[in-house]
């Protein structure tokens, strides 16, 4: 699984775009009545010049505080829209659809402005806006539609920015809990061959010390230091092996514990499914290491909101299915991780299979066989 969620820069760019077309899609009426019924180059003029200047104002406060760049020039920003917005209905023509330009910047007030300093100045706006419309002369509805549009253009505004924001605040978490979790797996790993390996090399320089200081000496002596160090070297080397041998074994009932706790730790559904202490020993470590692939996956790669794990134990094999939502999301190619893993089933004679189910969820399936007769 590669990552499904567009650089944060796309995500917001496409938010301000969105935003300025539904806005326009406000005033288009208006401007299409200046240029294809009016015809007069000076109200056409007005009107793209003040609908260009307001909607290039929004788009910029828009971007920088999607972008966390929010600064108290921004209020200026602001006031530069509500005023123009405010002065084309009586300089053009409110028959015409530009009363609908006094809803342009409420979707800004939550966002340039603090929350409580907002909430105020909603209410302000909920009040004066209606007022100017009925001076103006919008017809009730319109008028209607403004006590209602200002607040929640003001509230769909803080939603939008808000929820960029924390979507990604958990992108970072995300990202972070993964880099920890490969973190600790490192530390534990070195620490096991400093366990191992302190020992022994140091007991080897010690040996090297002492035939070198016989060297010249007795020769008797050197040659059974030498063959000391050729010793502990060889044990060092064995103990190499049996933890690099202890830290690839793996269970299936481990790794699924170890994967439920890290996927709930990420904001991520998943309940670990009871595993018979009946399962042969021999399918623990091929299927430990596709839950184990399975999580990172899942927790580097996607967008998944639940993972669903499944243990089936046959009279003929034993079968890992785990499902996550976070297809519809992916993009690229699968990457080595699960190449690996359908080499590894492979290799103890079991199936694999991965990939999107047509449903919005991936699929990752493994089956091995049960017992180990005909078996390489």
């Amino acid at each position: 699984m590669q990552p499904s969620i567009p650089r944060p820069t796309v995500i917001a760019a496409i938010i301000v775009g969105m935003t300025v077309l539904t806005l326009a899609g406000f005033l288009l009426p208006a401007l299409w009545y200046e240029i294809a019924e009016r015809r007069e180059a000076g109200h056409l003029l007005l009107a793209l010049t003040g609908v260009g200047a307001a909607f290039g104002l929004y788009a910029r406060l828009l971007w920088q505080n999607l972008m966390r760049r929010t600064a108290p020039v921004h209020r200026l920003g602001l006031a530069a829209i509500a005023l123009i917005c405010w002065a084309l209905p009586p300089l053009l023509d409110t028959g015409q659809g530009w009363g609908n330009a006094l809803l342009v910047p409420a979707g800004l007030i939550a966002v340039v402005l603090p929350v409580r300093e907002a909430i105020a100045v909603t209410a302000a706006a909920t009040v004066l806006t209606p007022i100017y419309g009925v001076i103006l002369g919008l017809p009730a509805l319109t008028v209607l539609y403004e006590v209602t549009g200002v607040p929640l253009g003001a509230f769909s505004g803080y939603v939008t920015v808000w929820l960029f924001h924390v979507v990604q605040e958990l992108r970072e978490v995300r990202a972070e809990l993964a880099r920890s979790a490969v973190g600790e797996e490192r530390l534990r790993f070195a620490r096991d061959l400093h366990d191992v390996l302190g020992h022994s090399l140091q007991a080897v320089a010690l040996r090297a010390e002492v035939a070198e200081r016989f060297v010249e000496r007795d020769d008797g002596r050197v040659r059974k230091e030498l063959t000391e160090i050729q010793t502990m070297a060889r044990d060092a080397v064995r103990d190499v092996r049996e933890v690099v041998r202890g830290y690839r074994t793996t269970s299936l009932r481990t790794e699924l514990d170890g994967m439920s706790a890290v996927l709930r730790a990420a904001g991520i559904r998943c309940e670990r499914p009871e595993v018979s202490p009946a399962l042969p020993a021999h399918v623990h470590e091929p299927l430990g290491w596709v839950a184990r692939e399975a999580a990172t996956n899942v927790l580097r790669h996607s967008s998944a909101t639940w993972c669903e794990i499944t243990v089936e134990a046959g009279r003929d094999r034993v079968r890992v299915e785990i499902v996550n939502d976070g297809a519809g999301r992916r993009a690229g190619d699968a990457g080595s991780g699960l190449t690996g893993l359908a080499e590894r089933i492979t290799a103890a004679g079991g199936e694999f299979t991965a990939g999107p189910a047509g449903d919005g969820t991936f699929r990752v399936t493994a089956a091995v066989p049960a017992t180990t007769e005909g078996v390489a």
